[in-house]
């Protein structure tokens, strides 16, 4: 299992060189690693079978209006070539939207569970987390005046 974000100052729309360009760098970096740590735990390439998750537009961005794609709209489609490319099939899949998603993995039979982060319980979680710094911040004792020697 891994996971990758996709950092870059700029994409291009075009999609069909999309493993050589900036846009696919990191996430090469991340499959070329876990392939080949699996290969080296004794797995074989021909039985390789894939599971994604995750490419949401969490932040909100709205890259699409300024005629660009979002983070993970290049994600998804980074994914999908790549797998294509390996030949690698793709056996399960929850890509895309605008929502976020916790990932529960078992490695013993590869199951996969999903939770989506719906947009209410995101607001439930910022307003928990805006509370919790507030009263850090009211506990934290203000710093000590500057000591200054003549």
């Amino acid at each position: 299992m891994n996971h990758f974000l996709l950092v870059q100052h700029h994409h291009s729309a075009d999609e069909t060189n999309l493993l050589g360009t900036e846009g696919g760098r990191y996430g090469i970096h991340a499959m070329e690693l876990l392939i080949n740590q699996m290969l080296k735990q004794g797995a074989e390439r021909a039985y390789l079978k894939a599971k994604a998750f995750g490419g949401g537009d969490v932040l909100k961005l709205n890259n699409e209006l300024h005629g660009r794609k979002s983070i993970g709209a290049i994600n998804c489609a980074f994914i999908k070539t790549f797998l294509s490319t390996e030949r690698i099939p793709l056996v399960a899949s929850d890509l895309g939207g605008n929502i976020g998603r916790n990932i529960f993995f078992l490695a013993n039979d590869f199951s996969v569970y999903l939770k989506r982060i719906e947009h209410t319980e995101e607001q439930s979680i910022l307003n928990r987390n805006n509370r919790l710094w507030k009263n850090a911040a009211a506990q934290t004792p203000p710093p000590p005046e500057p000591v200054i020697f003549w």
